[in-house]
């Protein structure tokens, strides 16, 4: 039995006259506050990290890496899960007013790293991946939908991470508060596998005549299995070679899964090789991280892999797609759609590829990088601001 069932919404009807929809359903305004903050914070960073910048609350990579995770790709989450939680349960999920409060603890997590005043950070912060498991949770439990309760159950494993992150950077528990960047993390991993495995094949076999994408269930079975334990050694703190060899291992059965989906047929489908493109990351990611267990690479590297690669790109190829589709658009991308995938895609590559073959060049790299996913992640909030706010064909 499917984890998820998610379908390609149908256009709807012509309407008269725009409506005002931005707080209709959860893909709206998190879509639209995520493409903006994540151009505007990825240039904060760059300035933070050459030196232009005054250290946040959360000091230097501690403030990006919880910014990135607990900002930016949880907000983006969050509108999805709304989005597809009505699907799935045909229950109504978070709008009007309750969304729109939803979004404004976002905003007011977003601002409080940068004030004084850590405990309010963190109750601000962990307030949101808990709101949004109570927001999905509530139409989940209504509609018996229990093959989806195990979202709730990460959105959860989000709030812990933040939780460790904020307790650890105030030197309330002994640990750093990479330890809840490392949850959360690894939580994120589990929820795009998952994701991955469900819509990347009937996206595959739906936008690209003759394609055959096929999954096998224990070959699924074992890649989800993998990215689990891989949550639970790093919980455990697994010593170097165990580690490394379930990384390899894990590597290996997702990088068969995504050979089954046959990505090569679908180079001339944007809106669906962006997707294989993301998801071609995470196999990349593991394999650097077994490495880095090594030193090798530096760990930032294989994180990178994950963030800039895996989420940047199915992030922006989810965006676009389920934006086009959910307000009755033609499911194809053009130019600009184009555009932003390969200014976020270069974004990933450059940040992985250049410190690899160059480590000297990490800064240039950062700069870079952080141009290119500005450029991308704000041409999407410029050119689908109206689209998502407005109900208008």
């Amino acid at each position: 039995m499917a984890l998820i069932q998610i379908a390609d919404p149908r256009p709807r009807r012509r309407q008269a006259g725009p409506r005002f929809a931005l707080w209709d359903l959860g893909f709206r305004p998190f879509y639209l506050l995520a493409s903006s903050f994540a151009a505007v914070s990825v240039l904060l960073w760059a300035l933070q990290f050459s030196g232009l910048l005054p250290l946040a609350y959360l000091h230097g990579p501690l403030w990006h890496a919880h910014e990135m995770l607990f900002g930016f790709a949880l907000a983006v989450v969050t509108g999805f899960l709304f989005t597809a939680g009505r699907n799935w349960t045909g229950q109504a999920t978070p709008s009007g007013h309750w969304l729109a409060a939803m979004a404004l603890l976002w905003v007011l997590g977003r601002v409080s790293v940068w004030l004084p005043y850590a405990g309010l950070a963190a109750a601000l912060n962990l307030a949101f991946p808990l709101a949004a498991a109570l927001g999905l949770g509530l139409p989940l439990y209504r509609a018996r939908n229990r093959r989806n309760y195990f979202f709730v159950v990460l959105l959860v494993l989000m709030a812990l991470g933040e939780l460790v992150l904020h307790l650890g950077a105030m030197g309330v528990l002994r640990i750093p508060g990479w330890a809840g960047i490392g949850l959360g993390l690894d939580a994120m991993l589990i929820m795009l596998s998952v994701m991955a495995g469900r819509v990347i094949p009937m996206f595959t076999n739906n936008g690209v005549p003759g394609a055959k994408a096929q999954r096998k269930d224990r070959l699924e079975q074992a890649a989800l299995a993998g990215v689990v334990l891989v949550l639970l050694f790093d919980s455990a703190h697994a010593t170097r070679w165990p580690m490394a060899l379930l990384l390899t291992l894990v590597a290996m059965l997702h990088l068969a899964r995504w050979w089954l989906w046959q990505p090569w047929k679908t180079l001339r489908t944007p809106l669906v090789w962006v997707l294989h493109l993301a998801y071609a990351w995470i196999p990349v990611h593991l394999l650097l991280r077994a490495m880095a267990e090594f030193d090798w690479v530096a760990s930032s590297v294989a994180t990178h892999a994950l963030t800039a690669g895996a989420i940047g790109c199915m992030v922006i190829g989810m965006m676009t797609r389920t934006a086009l589709g959910h307000t009755g658009r033609p499911l194809r991308a053009g130019t600009t759609e184009l555009l932003c995938y390969v200014l976020v895609a270069a974004a990933g590559l450059v940040r992985v590829v250049l410190p690899l073959l160059a480590p000297q060049w990490l800064l240039q790299a950062v700069l870079v990088s952080a141009l290119l996913w500005a450029a991308g992640f704000g041409l999407y909030a410029l050119r689908y601001w109206r689209i998502l706010a407005w109900d208008t064909v």
